[in-house]
């Protein structure tokens, strides 16, 4: 019987398994643009030339601006000049409106996006991890009840009812218990710091609250299964203490679900906030794709949207490669 093949070290596992990932991933970005393509180029719903020439257009403007933004060539043409700019330059035209680069725009929003994101993703994993642990470590116990209560409350919350009911409430100009900066207060970090943070309490509160008692639950859950599993039993039978049975081998294995998650929420708000960013009206790519449909600005729509499908795909990359570290009979294959 001739011996198993050698298996590769796990460092050659994982870098066949990045390349892998990021190949598909470059797939599905491709597909992304193809469907955007689609909706916005092939089938829209206003023709592109008519809103760029705006209200006083005649048809010699309106050929003139066809022929400029090569609508008269081709569909397939078309179709493959938009994936010679986005694949090779990154490249996603220019607004209807303004003219302005999209990628441009779209850099300038970013901040705004990545503040509000990084902000509301720390405040959610330092309530909700906390709170599911102690849940699950405490079943059935009175405060086990009451904050998987309190959770399923904010579970149950939709973010634009929740966020203008922290501005009827807190924000200062309007609010019955004027705290905090409400809407329209937002400054970049870079001009005040301590305006910037204050600016962004509320609308971290927002988005944080819902993630915050998701995650909560689903950790608890998910530790409550861990916990009986043969290994903690074992582990306990060793003589380890309870706190490095609950955190070394019950939180590592049962956060798996949580990390998926994570890179699902940052990915999706990276890609824009739309309601948060709108009800507070923060400037960043959430907003900007709101007023790009309702203005019909395809090419930031197709932008934005692509955008999203980018920060998705590299957040689920980041995650899959954490599995391995977080629970050990994760295996690249």
């Amino acid at each position: 019987k001739p011996p198993p093949p050698p298996s590769r070290p796990r460092g050659a596992q994982l870098t066949v398994y990045i390349i892998r990932r990021i190949l598909w991933g470059i797939v599905l970005i491709i597909l992304v643009s193809a469907l955007t393509f689609l909706f916005f180029d092939v089938f829209p719903s206003a023709d592109p030339a008519i809103l760029r020439a705006g209200r006083n257009s005649n048809p010699q403007t309106i050929a003139y601006i066809r022929h400029e933004l090569g609508l008269d060539k081709p569909i397939y043409t078309q179709f493959f000049v938009y994936m010679k700019n986005i694949i090779l330059h990154f490249n996603f035209g220019y607004s209807f409106y303004s003219g302005a680069s999209v990628l441009g725009q779209i850099t300038n929003r970013l901040p705004a996006t990545i503040s509000l994101t990084v902000g509301a993703a720390v405040i959610w994993l330092l309530a909700g991890i906390p709170i599911g642990i102690i849940s699950a470590i405490k079943r059935g116990s009175l405060l086990d009840r009451a904050s998987m209560g309190i959770a399923l409350v904010f579970v149950s919350m939709p973010i634009f009812w929740f966020s203008l009911v922290l501005l009827f409430l807190l924000a200062s100009d309007i609010g019955r218990f004027p705290l905090l900066p409400g809407a329209n207060t937002y400054v970049g970090l870079t001009v005040s710091p301590l305006h910037w943070f204050t600016s962004l309490i509320l609308p971290w509160i927002a988005v944080a609250a819902t993630s915050a008692a998701i995650y909560s639950r689903l950790l608890r859950g998910s530790l409550i299964e861990a916990m009986g599993e043969d290994y903690i039993r074992t582990a306990r039978a060793k003589g380890l203490r309870e706190r490095r049975v609950i955190w070394h081998h019950g939180v590592r294995s049962a956060i798996t679900p949580v990390v998926t998650i994570l890179g699902l929420d940052i990915g999706a708000l990276l890609g824009g906030a739309v309601i948060t960013e709108t009800v507070f009206n923060i400037p960043g790519i959430g907003r900007l794709n709101y007023e790009a449909i309702v203005q019909s600005d395809f090419p930031i729509v197709q932008g934005t949207v692509v955008l999203a499908a980018l920060f998705v795909i590299v957040a689920n990359i980041i995650v899959d490669i954490s599995y391995a570290y977080l629970d050990p009979r994760v295996r690249y294959s």
